[in-house]
């Protein structure tokens, strides 16, 4: 620090290595950013269970009515969407009916157990069971590996 002025010099408080001279002045050196490795899946395995599960209780609340299926429509084929999307219907219409069980339908679903078993590189099928208040399903799904994305081609909700 400079007694008169009270104003620190630049080389002092910054290293001498972190400088660069351009042009007769000194100006703090920048160093290239690290570049991050690119993301890639550890275990596909775990990948492809995580995918199921949250597919599952996703499809089984849309059968609950309490999420619309077009949630769903990046993550299922179109074939197996509209299926869902019937089977919801279906199950509203049985649900408004007289028959004092069916409003217990599909109430407070959780995914228990996954399990995923790879058929090929690009295609798995995978199976969950789901406990609900008054009944435990299976559910069985394929998972093939989209150009973006792992899409649900065939989901089978017993």
């Amino acid at each position: 620090m400079n007694p008169v002025t009270g104003i620190r010099a630049a080389a002092a408080t910054t290293p001498a290595s972190a400088l660069r001279v351009v042009s007769g002045t000194a100006t703090p050196a920048t160093r290239p950013a690290a570049v991050p490795a690119p993301l890639r899946v550890v275990d596909e395995n775990h990948e492809i269970c995580a995918i199921s599960r949250s597919t599952v209780q996703a499809a089984i609340e849309v059968l609950a009515g309490t999420r619309p299926a077009q949630q769903l429509s990046r993550r299922l084929d179109p074939r197996c969407l509209a299926a869902l999307q019937h089977r919801a219907a279906l199950t509203r219409r049985v649900a408004s009916g007289s028959s004092p069980t069916a409003g217990r339908l599909h109430r407070n679903p959780s995914v228990r157990s996954v399990r995923a078993c790879r058929v090929s590189d690009d295609v798995y099928e995978a199976s969950a069971v789901v406990v609900e208040e008054s009944r435990v399903r299976a559910v069985a799904l394929r998972l093939e590996r989209g150009t973006v994305a792992w899409r649900v081609t065939v989901l089978e909700i017993g």
